[in-house]
């Protein structure tokens, strides 16, 4: 007799066959032309309050996953808060589980999935002054035990998932500008993403090869191809990636109103703004030859409140801008451009975009 497992439970075994494949000897210039347009799915397991549902979108869904690689995604960012909520250094069990369920689903879909260490109330740089005033800025002697306990932790969990689950060792909180000086504020992030690539290096398994991608200098394209910046050395060629952002114009990407030090810019496409766009990704893109590394932009993305129609300009040129110098861009998505709701529609602009992009792919 033929005995046949119910669809539901094949469906579970497909999941788990994937993530759990063994791994391919995938380049990080590979990857880069594999990884195609990506996505974060922000505000939720990075929330600092209660924990994903916290900045009011819902919890995410096998289905909801399946959705953005139906809308042509290859690789979802899921930023994770892990110290808010560990206790002596030690990761809640339930929310390490949660974050592989995830993971998992990502990794089951058939896309790569990116997890990092996300801004977690500024411990790592201790830039809440308020709460760190006597190591204010810098890598205390705290961060220095936590940051290497965490990553343990999440790449033991992890060391046998296969190559598509990429690490990134922070976010954001880089510039460590309590150091003393700028040479030593530089110094101290290449230590910090040091400690990142030997602490999983360390785990073994699938970890002894994983891509990782390494933070740039405060995630800027020009402060990270600045001579001061300096990588990581690796034990295996080939398998790193720089982690930087894209939110120039602030005025266009990030203000929704004017402040002492700039205006609103409500619109975005004319010649400069296009000739701004192009230099800045020259100059990672030069940063990249120089260093035989492939970029992550990890986030980029226009507030919603913008015009629709310059949203889609600027969106599609970064895309388009990043795609033709082989990195990786990944929008940063809270609700607002992909619904977080049955049926997950994106945006008109969004889908735009994608459309836009898709076309651009693998060029």
């Amino acid at each position: 007799m033929i005995r046949r497992f119910p669809v539901a439970l094949a469906v579970v075994f497909a999941w788990a066959s994937s993530a759990f494949a063994a791994p391919a000897d995938l380049t990080a210039w590979d990857a880069a032309k594999q990884m195609g347009i990506g996505v974060n799915i922000g505000n939720t397991l990075e929330n600092t309050t209660h924990w994903e549902t916290g900045w009011g979108n819902p919890k995410i869904t096998r289905e909801y996953v399946e959705s953005l690689a139906k809308l042509g995604f290859k690789t979802v960012r899921l930023p994770v808060a892990w110290d808010t909520y560990a206790k002596d250094g030690k990761i809640d069990a339930e929310k390490m589980r949660r974050v592989g369920e995830v993971v998992d689903w990502v990794l089951g879909a058939g896309m790569f999935c990116v997890v990092n260490i996300h801004w977690d109330g500024g411990w790592i740089d201790s830039s809440n002054k308020e709460k760190f005033a006597k190591t204010f800025a810098t890598f205390n002697a705290d961060a220095e035990r936590k940051f290497p306990a965490y990553w343990t932790q999440i790449a033991n969990y992890f060391a046998d998932r296969n190559e598509r689950l990429v690490f990134e060792s922070l976010n954001e909180e880089t510039h460590f500008e309590g150091s003393g000086s700028r040479e030593k504020a530089y110094a101290t992030l290449t230590r910090v993403n040091q400690i990142f690539v030997d602490t999983v290096r360390k785990t073994g398994g699938n970890n002894a090869t994983r891509l990782l991608l390494v933070t740039g200098y405060a995630t800027d394209f020009e402060k990270t191809a600045d001579k001061l910046y300096v990588l990581p050395k690796d034990t295996v060629a080939n398998k790193l990636l720089i982690s930087v952002h894209y939110y120039t114009p602030w005025q266009f990407a990030g203000m929704t109103k004017d402040e002492s030090w700039g205006k609103v810019q409500h619109t975005w496409g004319s010649e400069a703004d296009v000739a701004q766009l192009n230099k800045l990704f020259d100059v990672m893109q030069e940063f990249c030859a120089r260093n035989d590394i492939p970029a992550f932009v990890g986030e980029f993305a226009p507030t919603t409140e913008k015009e629709s129609a310059s949203r889609v300009r600027y969106m599609t040129a970064i895309v388009q801008a990043a795609l033709k110098r082989k990195m990786v861009p990944v929008l940063w998505e809270t609700g607002g451009d992909i619904s977080r709701k049955p049926p997950y529609d994106p945006s008109p602009a969004l889908r735009e975009v994608l459309d836009e992009g898709t076309a651009w792919h693998g060029k």
